[in-house]
């Protein structure tokens, strides 16, 4: 009997620790393409799915859980206002990418 229960007990704690994959969130320079795809991810539109989705996988996680544009006010940090990051007119536009092991 104290087997079966402490079998069943580290079940439960192997179950529950494989229940939580790791997970990180990339911060992106938003750069236009010329394919659209940088407003896709922008606007969490469908068609970013596979860009996310192939930006998470580039660094050895299994899939995107989530990626919409981020304010440069909602990143700690030093975020330059004007300059490098601009182009085709469109300065400071950042993309917060989740992915998922």
């Amino acid at each position: 009997m104290r087997s079966l229960l402490a079998f069943i007990s580290c079940a439960s704690i192997l179950a529950a620790s494989g229940a939580y994959a790791e997970t990180r969130v990339f911060i992106i320079a938003n750069q236009a393409d010329g394919h659209g795809s940088d407003q896709c991810l922008a606007k969490g539109e469908t068609c970013g799915a596979s860009v996310a989705r192939t930006y998470c996988q580039s660094r050895e996680f299994a899939q995107a859980s989530s990626y919409r544009r981020v304010d440069p006010d909602e990143i700690t940090g030093s975020v330059p206002k004007t300059g490098a990051n601009c182009s085709h007119g469109r300065c400071d536009e950042y993309v917060a990418i989740t992915c998922q092991r």
